[in-house]
This record gives structure tokens, sequence and C-alpha cells, in this order.
């Protein structure tokens, strides 16, 4: 007989807020893990795929309905024991997005990821393995640009990386790999002086898929409350998946 196993859909959505790397999180009020920080996401419907679902649970469950966020599927877990109530199998996706405002749900809150030390279920594993993905790829892609507003600094843009990385980067050096990287940014014509000093070129985002060259990660990056999944037990496995965009 072939076993019914349900596929539930988590969201591990980042953003930058107050200098911080922050995630989208809500505080169970049922057992179990009653009060514990948990991702949100929910069960998929019989009629929709995978990505409709975790479009679906960023409006009605995230309470970010229309937000520019930037989805894409991380990884799959189904190892028997990550829900102490049935056999559930979780397909998490990572979102990244500028500084958004709250939540549209009373209940969803954004919360530095250093103080996300316990969380429900297996959901600082997928936490965490998020994290680890948006650090490697902010080394080979543009997608750091997704933690900015449409039009911005390379300022700014260095400050997400040194947030996201956990390292001060120097702002020559910086400045000159994202700006010589074919297809990152692109000028606006306009400038802006809300840094202070001297005007600053405004960029947006250009077509750039991957960056050429690539910015490489400096060594040691993250600590404590960020560190890799690695280092939790063998036993919560996960298989990754492709890209592609709570119970």
């Amino acid at each position: 007989m072939v076993p019914s196993i349900p596929v539930s859909v988590d969201l591990v959505v980042l953003t930058v807020r107050n200098q911080a790397l922050c995630a989208l999180v809500w505080r169970r009020d049922n057992p179990p893990f009653l009060r514990r920080w948990s991702l949100p996401g929910g069960f998929i419907q019989l009629d929709e795929d995978l990505p409709a679902a975790a479009h679906r649970l960023l409006s009605e469950r995230a309470g970010l309905p229309g937000a520019p966020v930037h989805l894409e599927q991380l990884q799959t877990y189904g190892y028997p024991d990550r829900d102490p109530r049935q056999r559930v199998l979780s397909v998490a996706y990572l979102g990244l997005a500028p500084d958004l405002p709250a939540s549209e749900k009373a209940h969803m809150s954004w919360q530095p990821i250093d103080s996300l030390a316990v969380m429900a279920f297996d959901h600082r594993r997928i936490m965490l393995d998020g994290i680890e993905r948006a650090r490697a790829k902010l080394e080979y892609t543009p997608l750091g640009a997704a933690f900015c507003p449409p039009e911005f600094t390379v300022a700014d843009l260095r400050r997400v990386y040194e947030i996201v990385w956990g390292r001060h980067l120097d702002p020559r050096n910086f400045h000159r790999k994202v700006t010589k990287a074919e297809g990152f940014l692109l000028e606006t014509g306009g400038t802006t002086t809300r840094d202070g000093g001297r005007p600053a070129k405004l960029y947006r985002r250009g077509p750039a898929e991957l960056l050429h060259p690539h910015a490489p990660q400096p060594q040691g990056v993250g600590s404590g409350g960020t560190a890799s999944a690695a280092t939790t037990p063998a036993s919560s496995s996960a298989v990754p998946s492709g890209d592609s965009t709570g119970k």
C-alpha cells in the first residue's frame, strides 16, 4: 500500500531591517512547540503546484500580498520525526525582500536571525539553510539587489553584503567589483545625498543573472546564531532542490 503523506510549504523570508538580517516568523499559539517561533507556511491544495502554493502562502499566511519578494525553491525536508504529530514532507522556499513594512498579519513579525536560537519543528535548520543559500548566491548572482529598493547607491548595496555576510568590506574594492560586474548595476542618472557628503550615484539592478567576475565571500563569515545548519544532528537530512520560486 502506498502511504499518504501530507505535503507542506514553509517560507524562509529574509530582509534587512535596522542594520540586521531578519526573518519573518510567528509565535505558535498551540502545541506542539507552544510559544516557539515558527516559519510561515501551510499545506498545499490538491489543485495547485508548489510555486503557486508558495505565492499563496506568502500572501495568506505571511501577510505580504503583492510584496516584491524574490522566491526560489530551497530544499525538501522529509525525515520521519520532523513533526511529532504525523509524518509531513515539507518543501521550503527562500524569499529575499527589501525592507518591507510590517506584515498584514498581526501575529507575524520580523525578528533578527540571531534572536531565533530556538524554533518549532526543524524550522531553525530550514532558516539556517536559507541563510547559507542567500550568502552563497551573493557571491555569483545579483540577488544582493533583491534586498535593496528599486533605486540604491553602491553604499546601500555594500551594507546589504556586510549584514548578510557578517563582515566589513572595503568600500573602494567593493565599489570597483560591483560596478565592473557585467550587467549587475545600471545607472539611473540620479544622485542622492542621504548618506551625507558628496552626491552618490543611484543605480538599479541590471539584466545579469550571474556575476562576472564573481564577488567571493570573505573568509570567516557568520558566527553565533547564524552558524551553518551543518551543525544540526545528522538525522535532520534534507534533499536539495533546484531554483523556482506553519502548519
